[in-house]
């Protein structure tokens, strides 16, 4: 770690803050950064984009930051860890990269294209021993942390079923998004993983027993493996014990507004949702249901955004080694590939 931990009045031990790299800094990359800044956890020290345009745009919020448009060029500085926010063929080879040097990695979803690479980035944490992330962001907008742990309590009772959408009215802007070599597949890739993700994180990673699901490509049903990629798809996971999630998700579907967000967990005791207000793509209200009646748990302005990133960073500074609980990238990657019928 760079910095020597500081004792207070209290003798309190401050944790280190983390020298960190940031290897693509587009509009993702940037938000990150400048929720990771106000929240001065972390030294940002490096920043590598192939775009001078994005550079010059994160240099306002890194001030003194080394900048390159060469991403090997992260190396070359004295740094803890790395953010990853570049397209997702790079994701792989780039954390593979930055782990083979003994640094932590903090990567944009998804890991990797298939459980192959993210197996591969995971057993490369372990043998490193350095702590791995992923940007799962909805576990952290407010409110779902308790739902969670309603749900480990009991209070929902018994969870039965499982229903997660989210449609993007508009779908993604990069070209690379539109290339299965690039992307490692559509709306699936890009949204599903977090639909994915919260089913099972939500139910403390339970055993999939099916995967069913349709994909189509404007309207189209495709076969599977599909040869291009998706804009609407629908699936079916049905776990041990009897409980199912279906999940939905789209680009460009015609919602009648911006996005329609809904995670809702159903148990035999009552209900949990999270749902976004007036198509937003940021503000959500998260409730407790019992029979007719709702109880409000969270609600905006909550800036959830950079939360996992900031948890992250937080856990580099105190320690940084590998955590076991990166072996749930490999069941979610798992999840996907069976979606895809690969």
């Amino acid at each position: 770690m760079s910095a020597t931990p500081v004792q207070n009045a209290t003798t309190e031990v401050r944790p280190n803050r983390p020298r960190l790299g940031f290897l693509g800094v587009g509009w993702i990359g940037r938000n990150r950064m400048a929720a990771l800044a106000e929240e001065g956890c972390a030294e940002i020290v490096a920043l590598a984009d192939p775009s001078p345009e994005a550079l010059k745009e994160a240099s306002h919020l890194a001030p003194g930051a080394a900048l390159s448009e060469r991403p090997e060029s992260l190396f070359e500085n004295s740094v803890d860890g790395i953010v990853i926010a570049t397209p997702s063929a790079a994701h792989a080879r780039q954390a593979m990269a930055a782990l083979e040097r003994g640094l932590a990695v903090f990567c944009q979803k998804p890991l990797a294209r298939t459980r192959q690479e993210t197996r591969s980035i995971v057993d490369a944490a372990r043998r490193a021993d350095k702590l791995l992330g992923v940007d799962l962001s909805y576990r952290y907008v407010r409110g779902m942390a308790e739902i969670r742990d309603a749900i480990r309590r009991g209070d929902l009772g018994e969870i039965y079923a499982v229903d997660l959408t989210f449609h993007n009215a508009y779908g993604p802007d990069k070209p690379w998004f539109y290339d299965l070599a690039l992307a490692g597949g559509g709306c699936v890739m890009d949204l599903g993983v977090h639909l994915v993700d919260l089913a099972l994180w939500m139910l403390d990673f339970p055993d999939v027993t099916e995967v069913v699901s349709r994909l189509y490509a404007r309207g189209r049903l495709l076969a599977k493996p599909a040869a291009e990629i998706e804009d609407y798809a629908v699936a079916e996971i049905g776990f041990r014990g009897g409980a199912v999630a279906r999940i939905a998700c789209s680009w460009r579907l015609s919602a009648g507004r911006d996005a329609a967000i809904d995670f809702s967990f159903h148990g035999t005791g009552g209900g949990a949702a999270l749902r976004n207000v007036d198509g937003s793509f940021y503000d959500f209200i998260v409730e407790r249901f019992h029979g007719t009646r709702r109880e409000a748990v969270a609600s905006p302005p909550d800036p959830w955004g950079g939360r996992a990133l900031i948890d992250w960073t937080r856990r580099l500074g105190q320690e940084g080694r590998f955590a076991p609980e990166a072996r749930q990238f490999v069941e979610i990657a798992t999840v996907l590939d069976r979606i895809y019928g690969r």
